[in-house]
Formats: structure tokens, C-alpha cells, sequence
């Protein structure tokens, strides 16, 4: 199956692309668009985070769950927004800590992540797809099966990935990465319902730059006020 994705992404998982669950996968968004369901993000950006990131650039990983269900809203890269929509209240909190963590201000009105996805942090949903207005409506479709694929083959591909896992859900991917040669950083999830439980205080983003100065790896600019 011919997958309109970065190359160096298309090698690593031509053999997910074939199985029959990325088919039943394709047939079944392919079918929601027939009977006039709208879908987030729009078709050209459902793989944005992967063409972004390229395989052979990741350095970090921020996982999140599902795509936001606003028009408007998703493009591909978790917790992320499009230019000209306010950041919802978990990218908030990211921003409220980053502050807080690192003394960096970003602004409240924008919240398009793209400038992190250039410098290798992939951010990736484990589901890529949602249906407007519907959290989670795509969340059983298969696509769990197919992040868990991209988890493990950055897992055992690469070395020296630094893994941050926000809240229950991501942390029960934490079975997929070998601790032995990558880093894992853990927090509850950044929403109002969580941030005060301990994201607010980890500190994940300057413990990430310094992993990665130590690994003499150029660290991350966290700012994306430049775009």
C-alpha cells in the first residue's frame, strides 16, 4: 500500500502498511468520508507528524492520545494547533511550564508546535484520526495497533530517544520502549483536571535539554513564537 508519507518513515513501516489491519484502517476512514463525516485533521495531515520529524532525526518523543476534535484545530502533531487558534488548556499548561521551568514566555495565542517537530520531537497521538465533535470515535479503529508499531521500531531501532509519557495513557506505552538504552520522563497529564497532581513542577523540558547536551546532542529551543 502506497502511503503518502516521509520516506525515511515509508522504509521503517512499509510492513505495517501491508497488514490487513492499516487496510481495514483505510477503508474505514475512506468510508466515513462517504457518508459526509467530517475528519480531523484533514486527509494531507494525518501523517504530519512523521513528515515533520523524519525517522532518522527523532530525538525526542512526546506522546499524546487523541487528535482535538474542533474544526480547525488538529494538524497531525500532538497537543499542537494550527496558526490562529487558541491553545486549548493542556497546551497551556505546557506553556505554563515551560515558563515556570525554563523562564521562557510563549504566547497565549499561539500554539502551533511545528518549530519542536523540525528539531527532531516527534509529537505523536496514538490515534491520528477523530471524527468532528466526537472524542475517542476513531480511538478503536487500529491505529493504537499501528503507534505501538512506531514506538517499538524507534525503540529498537534507535538509541538515546528520551520518551515523555503525560498522563495514565501514555504511560502504559512505557512497555513498549527499552529502558536499557532510552530515557523515559513521566508526569500526570498537563489538563486542568491533572496539571496540579505534578506536571506543573516536572520540569520534563530542561531535564530533556540537559539529557541531551550531555549526550552532546544539540538541546531543544522550546520557543515557537519565531514561526
Amino acid at each position: 500500500m502506497n502511503v503518502q508519507i516521509n520516506n525515511t518513515w515509508k522504509i521503517v513501516l512499509q510492513d505495517e502498511f501491508n497488514k490487513p489491519y492499516f487496510q481495514n484502517i483505510v477503508q474505514f476512514l475512506q468510508t466515513e468520508k462517504e457518508a459526509g463525516k467530517k475528519i480531523y485533521p484533514t486527509g494531507s495531515l494525518i501523517f504530519n507528524s512523521f513528515n515533520q520529524t523524519p525517522f532518522d532525526k527523532v530525538r525526542v518523543v512526546i506522546l499524546g492520545q487523541d487528535p482535538y476534535h474542533g474544526a480547525g484545530q488538529a494538524h497531525g502533531l500532538s497537543f499542537s494547533v494550527q496558526a490562529g487558534v487558541k491553545p486549548p488548556p493542556s497546551l497551556s499548561n505546557i506553556f505554563k511550564e515551560i515558563k515556570s521551568d525554563i523562564g521562557l514566555e510563549i504566547s497565549t495565542n499561539f500554539g502551533n508546535l511545528t518549530q519542536w517537530a523540525q528539531q527532531g520531537v516527534l509529537l505523536l497521538n496514538t490515534a491520528l484520526t477523530v471524527r468532528d465533535g466526537e472524542p475517542f470515535s476513531h480511538a478503536k479503529i487500529g491505529w493504537s495497533q499501528f503507534t505501538d508499531a512506531v514506538i517499538e521500531k524507534i525503540s529498537d531501532e534507535k538509541n538515546n530517544i528520551i520518551f515523555i509519557l503525560w498522563g495514565k495513557f501514555a504511560q502504559e506505552k512505557k512497555s513498549l520502549i527499552n529502558e536499557g538504552k532510552h530515557f523515559i520522563l513521566q508526569a500526570p497529564h498537563p489538563s486542568p483536571l491533572s496539571a496540579h497532581k505534578g506536571f506543573l513542577g516536572c520540569k520534563h523540558f530542561s531535564l530533556t535539554n540537559e539529557i541531551l547536551v550531555k549526550l552532546k546532542k544539540q538541546p531543544i529551543d522550546w520557543n515557537i513564537n519565531s514561526l
